[in-house]
C-alpha cells in the first residue's frame, strides 16, 4: 500500500514538472548556473592549494641574466650555486629559449612578437631547492648574494610568490563566501517560486482534493518531491557541466619560461557530494516553503 502511495506522488510530480515544463526548464537552467558559478570556486580553490604545497615542498629560484655577460661572470654563478647546500640547476635558459617557450605558452596569440627586432627577455637559470628540512636555507641571503654578482640583473624566487598566493586564497576564501551565499538565497528564491506557480496552476485540483478529504500533507508530498526531482537533476548536470569544462582546460598545459607544470586536477568526491547535497537540499527547502506559505503545517 505503501508502495503504491509512493508511485502516486512521484507520478503526480513527474505530471506536474511536464504540465509546466516552460517554468521548470528556467529554474532548472538558473540553478544549474549558479551551482556551475559556486563548483567553479571550489575547482580553483582546491587547485591553488595543490599547487601552493608542491611549490613549498620544492623551492625554486630564477636568476636572471644581463645581456652581454661574459662566460668568466657565468662561470663564477655556477661555482657559487654548486656550494650552496640541496641546489641543483634544473635548467640554463638562453634568451633564444625563453622566446620560444613564451610563444609556446601563448599559443594563437604567439603572433604578437612577429615584428620584434629584439629579443628583450632575459637569459636565466633556474634553481630548485630540495630537502629543505634537513638543510636550512637563507634564500632571502642567497638572493642578496648572487643580486650583488656580475651579470646577474634580478633574482626571484619561488617563497615570494608563495607569500603573494597566500594573500590571495585568504581573499579568494572570503569572495567566495558571499557569492555562494547569495547564489544559495538565489535557489531558494528560484524554487519556491517554481513550486508557488505549480501550486497556481493546480488550486482548482488541490481545493476538489481537500473537499474529498484529502489530508494536507497528501497534496502537498508530490510538490515537495517535485522540489527534489528538479534539485537533483541540477545537481548531477551541474557536476557532469563542471567536469566538462575541467576536461577542456586541462588540455591546455600551464607552462611559463621553465617552471614547473602545474597539475590541473577536478574536484574531490567529498566535494562533488556536496554539490550535489546542497542542490537537494536547497530544493528541498524552497519546496518546503512554497507549501507552507498555502497549507496550515
Amino acid at each position: 500500500m505503501r508502495f503504491r502511495l509512493w508511485f502516486y506522488f512521484i507520478k503526480e510530480a513527474l505530471v506536474n514538472i511536464v504540465k509546466n515544463r516552460v517554468v521548470h526548464a528556467i529554474g532548472l537552467g538558473t540553478m544549474i548556473i549558479s551551482l556551475l558559478i559556486f563548483g567553479s570556486f571550489l575547482l580553483l580553490f582546491v587547485n591553488l592549494n595543490t599547487w601552493i604545497y608542491e611549490w613549498g615542498q620544492s623551492l625554486t629560484m630564477s636568476i636572471y641574466l644581463n645581456d652581454g655577460i661574459s662566460d668568466l661572470e657565468k662561470e663564477k654563478i655556477v661555482f657559487y650555486i654548486h656550494k650552496l647546500p640541496s641546489a641543483e640547476i634544473k635548467r640554463f635558459i638562453s634568451k633564444e629559449d625563453a622566446l620560444r617557450d613564451l610563444r609556446r605558452a601563448l599559443g594563437s596569440q604567439a603572433g604578437l612578437f612577429e615584428g620584434l627586432s629584439v629579443n628583450p627577455l632575459p637569459a636565466s637559470f633556474e634553481l630548485a631547492f630540495k630537502d629543505l628540512e634537513g638543510n636550512k636555507v637563507n634564500l632571502k641571503g642567497i638572493k642578496q648574494k648572487l643580486e650583488k654578482m656580475g651579470g646577474v640583473e634580478e633574482v626571484q624566487y619561488s617563497e615570494e610568490w608563495l607569500r603573494s598566493f597566500e594573500g590571495l586564497i585568504d581573499l579568494f576564501k572570503l569572495i567566495g563566501f558571499i557569492i555562494g551565499g547569495l547564489l544559495f538565497m538565489g535557489v531558494l528564491f528560484i524554487v519556491t517560486n517554481t513550486i508557488k506557480l505549480a501550486i497556481y496552476s493546480r488550486r482548482d485540483e488541490i481545493e476538489i482534493l481537500k473537499l474529498v478529504g484529502a489530508t494536507d500533507w497528501f497534496v502537498k508530498i508530490p510538490f515537495l518531491v517535485e522540489g527534489l526531482i528538479q534539485g537533483v537533476l541540477s545537481g548531477i548536470l551541474a557536476i557532469l557541466m563542471l567536469y566538462c569544462g575541467y576536461l577542456f582546460l586541462s588540455s591546455k598545459i600551464i607552462c611559463f619560461l621553465g617552471i614547473a607544470m602545474l597539475n590541473f586536477a577536478f574536484i574531490p568526491y567529498e566535494y562533488m557530494m556536496l554539490i550535489f547535497l546542497i542542490s537537494v537540499a536547497l530544493s528541498f527547502l524552497g519546496s518546503f516553503i512554497a507549501v507552507g506559505r498555502f497549507f496550515d503545517i
